[in-house]
């Protein structure tokens, strides 16, 4: 039987120490390459991923999870873009959230089968090329010439924008395990400056100096799958936390270019009022931060076979970071990002 590598929760990295480049493959001699690191790997491939307990081609396939989900926040807009596909089903959605007024302009979604309504690619950066059409509306992720392409035409959203992948700091590559010997990886995007253009309730709205990033995972996961998530970025920092089924391994740090990792994130919020007021901090005493919502797109289906919980508020945070233990607090004011609180039967 095959001995699975502890988790990263148990073997972090000390202050300081830069993160491994990512291994070639993320399947070798049968095992995921467990661990934190910093740049991209160019495909999300399990197939050659032995279990402890050998899994069916059709199990393989209701639990394999594979997502692209691409934030741009400008001062005007916050837009977020999803393609999803959960193995049986095909789904996406686009949201533009209009934060002068506090209201969402549009709110999109749509389900399909693989293959014929979409997919989403083992890709997850370079070489990118995930895609949902359906009666008339059409998404689309892919890389071109140092760039992330989103183009979305769907909901009364006319999308078309570029997040530059020039001279960006390192991604974050984070593979770990989740359960039963299966693995579980994502690729996180530091902030990427964006160019393009948005359509929306008939305005139009530049995202020329917007800054967007990248959530690109992978994996094979439970059927109740849960995580509380917060993500933003701005000019010299950016951080990505989740607490839930992937414990501690894509908590990182962007600061002043360099890529940090962080301990177990707690999120403190009222779930049945998630507008109201947000802490999110970390248990090594390097991130402290309130977050303040200033809207949300929620969505809650119950399709028998399946369901989902979903709230992604859009807001700012405030508080302070530490690039290590010792260091000087650096303060955060008004920086743009979103918190989520997910739950799925898939």
């Amino acid at each position: 039987m095959a001995t699975w590598p502890r988790s990263l929760a148990a073997r972090r990295l000390p202050d300081n120490m830069a993160l491994p480049k990512p291994p070639l493959a993320l399947v070798q001699n049968g095992l995921a390459q467990h661990g934190q690191y910093a740049g991209l790997i160019d495909r999300l491939d399990w197939s050659g991923l032995q279990t402890a307990q050998p899994k069916s081609a059709l199990w393989r396939r209701l639990h394999h999870k594979r997502w692209q989900y691409i934030g741009i926040g400008s001062d005007d807009v916050f837009v977020g873009v999803a393609i999803v596909n959960v193995g049986w089903c095909q789904t996406a959605f686009a949201y533009v959230f209009d934060r002068r007024r506090r209201r969402l302009l549009a709110d999109w979604s749509a389900d399909g089968l693989p293959g014929l309504n979409g997919g989403v690619s083992d890709e997850p950066v370079v070489g990118a090329t995930s895609w949902f059409k359906s009666f008339g509306s059409s998404l689309s992720i892919h890389h071109e010439a140092d760039a992330l392409h989103v183009r979305v035409d769907a909901g009364g959203i006319q999308l078309q924008a570029a997040l530059s992948l020039k001279d960006a700091p390192d991604f974050l590559l984070a593979v770990g395990p989740i359960e039963q010997g299966v693995s579980h990886a994502t690729q996180k995007s530091p902030g990427l400056m964006v160019s393009g253009q948005l359509v929306v309730a008939g305005q139009k709205h530049t995202l020329d100096g917007a800054i967007g990033c990248l959530d690109s995972s992978n994996g094979l996961l439970a059927r109740d799958t849960a995580w509380r998530w917060a993500c933003a970025h701005g000019p010299g920092v950016g951080f990505n936390l989740q607490d839930g089924y992937f414990g501690n391994n894509e908590n990182v740090l962007w600061l002043d270019g360099q890529l940090m990792v962080l301990g177990r994130a707690h999120f403190e919020f009222d779930a049945a009022q998630p507008l109201k007021p947000w802490r999110v901090y970390t248990d090594d005493g390097l991130l402290d931060l309130s977050f303040n919502p200033e809207g949300a797109r929620q969505e809650d289906r119950n399709l028998l076979i399946a369901a989902s919980h979903y709230v992604q508020p859009v807001g700012t945070f405030n508080g302070w970071v530490k690039a290590h233990a010792m260091a000087q607090a650096k303060p955060v004011t008004g920086l743009l990002g979103v918190t989520e609180d997910h739950h799925s039967r898939w």
